[in-house]
């Protein structure tokens, strides 16, 4: 097995570092079409993740001697990883096994960590998005409302399925922009720069002053629907002549 062992750590001292098998059938169905995410979601959810740890070197002291500066590095210590995903978020990268870590960086330590416990410290620490395997055999990005979905115990669904949003997030986007003065019609449509598309209809004829008006409202009450912000991980706004 490459990689490094699990440490003795309790409840998982008698983890071998293997990938679940189930997960990693999922995700080998879900490389070649035959899987959804949310089936990667549901396989990842009762499992264990491996969390990468580094040593990595706080900062130095700059200390004077003989009129010269000079580093001294401190003790070092160990940290959790936080990468950089595509759209710019911070994601924390988890792995299904030791194999899979060792492919990423073979000298980080793997801390076990049943996967809720993992997304919580994702959620707690502001960063939305999960990574796992990061450099394969496959990779996945879950977005920030699986993340919270598996941070809370919850199944999961995305907004968007076969090509059609969900019938509770577009009520919820009717519902949540209804009071704003203005909008005459409102949808959600699958996006192409975001998951959800919103799309409004608006009369003609509004100035500068009055769209930025009508889309901070409508922004703002998106923001603040309960359904909206748990199901869908990113919104566009298209507009429509009413």
């Amino acid at each position: 097995m490459s990689g490094r062992e699990l440490p003795p750590s309790s409840p998982f001292a008698g983890d071998d570092g293997s990938a679940d098998p189930v997960l990693a059938d999922t995700l080998a169905r879900y490389a070649v079409g035959d899987g959804s995410l949310a089936d990667v979601v549901a396989a990842l959810a009762p499992t264990r993740v491996l969390v990468p740890v580094l040593a990595e070197l706080e900062v130095a002291d700059v200390v004077e001697h003989d009129g010269h500066a000079h580093t001294v590095d401190k003790e070092a210590s160990a940290g959790v990883v936080a990468l950089r995903a595509p759209d710019g978020r911070t994601a924390l990268p988890v792995f299904t096994g030791v194999e899979a870590m060792a492919r990423w960086r073979d000298d980080a330590r793997p801390v076990p960590t049943a996967v809720p416990r993992a997304a919580l410290s994702a959620v707690a620490e502001g960063w939305e998005v999960l990574v796992l395997d990061a450099a394969g055999p496959v990779t996945v990005a879950l977005p920030r409302t699986a993340v919270y979905a598996l941070a809370q115990g919850l199944a999961w669904e995305p907004a968007v399925h076969d090509g059609r949003v969900a019938d509770d997030v577009r009520a919820a986007v009717r519902a949540a922009v209804a009071d704003v003065r203005l909008v005459v019609r409102a949808d959600a449509v699958p996006g192409t720069r975001a998951e959800v598309a919103v799309e409004l209809g608006l009369p003609p004829g509004l100035d500068r002053a009055a769209l930025d008006r009508v889309l901070g409202q409508v922004n703002a009450a998106l923001a603040q629907d309960p359904v909206v912000t748990a199901r869908v991980d990113s919104l566009e706004l298209r507009l429509r002549a009413a």
